[in-house]
């Protein structure tokens, strides 16, 4: 009973922030993603009734504390449904920077969820898996679907789960990377977010921007998608910074980089940013342009990285098992 699964991580479109349910980790709203790829994660596991106990590692080192407990949930859930008590195996590499605002949690527990499904001998589909890798990570579940994704609110497993949406913009976008190294705790953001009191505007909005977003994705139309983007990406920040930690993530490097991001779009070119919580920020533009926005990003003297929209977490050969 072993498998080995693969996922990218995602750049928040519309993005979730609090849960109503720290257990089940279900987002008071919806929220759209899109996959970052070749950005990935991939994870091994293997159901051993040779071992005495459960063994997590990622990237070489074994996973303690808040982390232990957030793979342990998604592990037991895969048990109750598999009806299973076999202690497991866990190992996972990530082939990015991660806890840097790149959505590593996010393909973390993407991969974790099609791994263990796969082993445990699950017959789900990917929107039956998100809801696994939800219990890890909410931002994971549309990491299972890939590509643009959309995470609907719910207080069960039946309506909190991540769907597709199609869109002829996944050929022609480019995301530049910025990495901007400062490390962040998204978990401490979200457990306060409702006491911030730019929460219930937030909510006041939200929900044109959901709208927004789905019609502009499934009419391929960039600058509507990606403005959209750019401002929830504020929005998020305002609610942040306002929160009883008054958390601050950005850097002097994140606003650089914004402002280099409207001086080219003054200049024509198709460009806007977006952050999570993070420093590190998301350069939105085209094919036809990402080589003149990433010489520009990265004369704000950051490593860059380009990507484009990435597809669903799926299962690899056995010969691509990390042992």
């Amino acid at each position: 009973m072993k498998a080995t699964a693969r996922a990218h991580p995602i750049q928040g479109l519309v993005k979730y922030h609090g849960m109503r349910d720290d257990e089940l980790r279900l987002p008071y709203h919806d929220s759209i993603s899109v996959c970052t790829a070749p950005s990935s994660t991939t994870t091994t596991v293997a159901f051993d009734e040779s071992l005495d106990e459960d063994a997590f590692v990622i990237d070489g080192e074994a996973v303690d504390g808040r982390g232990r407990e957030r793979v342990e949930s998604v592990v037991s859930h895969v048990r109750d449904l598999a009806a299973l008590d076999t202690p497991v195996r866990f190992e996972s590499e990530n082939d990015f920077p991660t806890n840097v605002g790149f959505g590593s949690s996010s393909s973390g527990f993407a991969a974790a969820a099609r791994a263990l499904c796969a082993a445990a001998d699950l017959d789900l589909s990917l929107p039956e898996v998100s809801t696994v890798a939800r219990r890890g990570s909410a931002s994971a579940a549309r990491a299972v679907t890939g590509g643009f994704s959309d995470l609907h609110t719910g207080l069960n497993d039946t309506d909190c789960r991540s769907e597709r949406i199609e869109s002829d913009l996944e050929d022609d976008l480019r995301i530049v990377g910025a990495l901007v190294p400062a490390y962040k705790e998204t978990e401490e953001a979200h457990r306060e977010a409702a006491e911030s009191h730019m929460f219930e505007a937030r909510l006041a909005h939200i929900h044109e921007q959901l709208a927004t977003v789905r019609d502009a994705l499934r009419e391929g139309d960039f600058e509507r998608t990606f403005s959209t983007a750019e401002h929830d990406s504020l929005s998020l920040a305002a609610t942040t910074m306002t929160g009883p930690a008054g958390w601050v993530y950005w850097q002097p490097t994140t606003l650089e980089i914004f402002e280099t991001v409207r001086d080219l779009r003054e200049g024509g070119v198709p460009v806007y940013f977006s952050t999570d919580t993070g420093a590190s920020v998301y350069v939105n533009t085209t094919v036809e342009n990402v080589d003149r926005v990433e010489a520009a990003v990265a004369d704000c003297g950051v490593e860059t990285r380009v990507w484009e929209v990435g597809g669903p977490a799926r299962v690899l050969d056995e010969s691509e098992a990390l042992f």
